[in-house]
């Protein structure tokens, strides 16, 4: 055997190393993060203001944006469209059932630039903070595929206002 094919050997072994490194790591994020769900399903009679095509980045754990959460059905990227209701927020991601946030789970809804993974100008994310349950605040951050996101971020600051008001109705959203 030749110092090349040593050399070979052990590039390709430390290469499978990363690889499994990666596997486990991210099956150990889905374990720990398996609990938590957002809610599904929008509700029946709900009135569609406006729709954005986004991409969706991350949901990490809320004001620390590189602390990704495996949260299903948003633990991976994707492309998909962001509807405003009367009603919430439906987050209509490729591949993956419709994410329905309620006015009340809204916590706030701002600009950022940085999330894991994605690095973009000044104020290049629209970051969307809610609960995932009664105790648990998490950011999710999109990008607008077109345009500035000052209308969308406008639109979605209003849910929030008013889910601060009097207790909201049942949304019919399945939970």
């Amino acid at each position: 055997m030749s110092v090349r094919d040593i050399a070979i050997a052990i590039t390709i072994a430390v290469a499978l190393l990363v690889l499994l490194t990666m596997y486990f790591a991210w099956r150990r994020r889905l374990r720990r993060d398996s609990g938590l769900t957002a809610p599904l399903g929008v509700p029946e009679h709900a009135e569609v203001d406006s729709r954005h095509e986004v991409l969706y980045v991350s949901t990490t754990q809320h004001d620390k944006p590189l602390e990704r959460l495996a949260i299903s059905p948003l633990a991976y990227r994707a492309r998909g469209e962001l509807a405003i209701t009367d009603r919430g927020v439906a987050l209509c991601l490729d591949g993956a059932p419709t994410v329905f946030l309620a006015s009340p789970k809204l916590r706030s809804v701002d600009r950022a630039t940085v999330t894991i993974d994605r690095v973009v100008e000044p104020g290049g994310l629209v970051r969307i903070a809610w609960n995932v349950d009664d105790d648990t605040i998490v950011d999710s951050y999109l990008r607008l595929t077109t345009g500035d996101p000052k209308n969308l971020i406008s639109a979605l600051q209003r849910l929030v206002a008013a889910s601060d008001g009097p207790a909201a109705p049942d949304t019919g959203a399945a939970q």
